[in-house]
């Protein structure tokens, strides 16, 4: 099914009413999540010692921090329908992931370290500050970026898309190179991201074959 296309302003309005909606969910669930965590003891260590071992790469912070740009493109790409539905995905993310977190409390391996330039000593001293060591797995940094990819990839020109998925790339491999992340919450970041696309690809099949049966 086709849509025409719309006005930005009112794409604009979509967009910024449902980011409210998914920020309630974050700020509701994660900064709480990770505050409960930090007061237990039973941590699950959900990595391989090998991975201890990856090298700390400052500069992949651009990357990292780069996932507040990629959320400021789907009101660019996306008509309402797809903004909401991305919202949606976002808000299911969202909460499958808080409940992982509270079954799975985890610890991260690497030590924490600050780098010795000025400017990427004070980006990681704010990092470090805002967000503890515990909601790991999944990643919702990767699963926020790969669910916000995946929508606007769908109806893109071959270049959109290509450097959409060399950037995510790269954002997905800062989350190792800065230590904030193992290799399981990348895997399980990305999985659950999939799983929630494929899950809202067959709710919204069955939306646009009913309004093509009614037409």
């Amino acid at each position: 099914m086709e849509f025409a296309p719309e006005p930005f302003a009112k794409r604009l309005k979509t967009y910024l009413i449902y980011s409210c909606w998914v920020g309630v969910f974050f700020f509701g669930l994660y900064p709480t999540i990770n505050w409960f965590t930090s007061t237990r003891t039973d941590y699950f260590l959900l990595y391989l010692q090998a991975e201890l071992a990856i090298p700390f790469i400052p500069t992949f912070v651009w990357f990292y921090l780069s996932m507040y740009l990629v959320f400021m493109l789907p009101v660019f790409f996306l008509n309402t329908r797809d903004l909401k539905r991305l919202a949606a995905e976002l808000i299911i993310v969202t909460v499958v992931a808080a409940i992982i977190f509270l079954l799975f409390p985890a610890q991260l391996g690497f030590v924490r370290q600050l780098p010795e330039s000025g400017i990427y000593r004070e980006i990681f001293e704010s990092i470090f500050a805002l967000d503890k060591p515990h909601n790991l797995v999944p990643s919702l940094h990767v699963a926020y970026s790969v669910t916000i990819v995946l929508a606007i990839l769908k109806n893109s020109q071959a270049l959109v898309r290509y450097s959409l998925i060399i950037w995510l790339s790269g954002l997905i491999l800062s989350t190792v190179f800065t230590h904030q992340h193992h290799l399981l919450d990348v895997v399980s970041g990305v999985l659950l991201s999939f799983f929630t696309y494929q899950l809202m690809d067959r709710r919204y099949e069955k939306i646009t074959d009913s309004c093509r049966d009614a037409v």
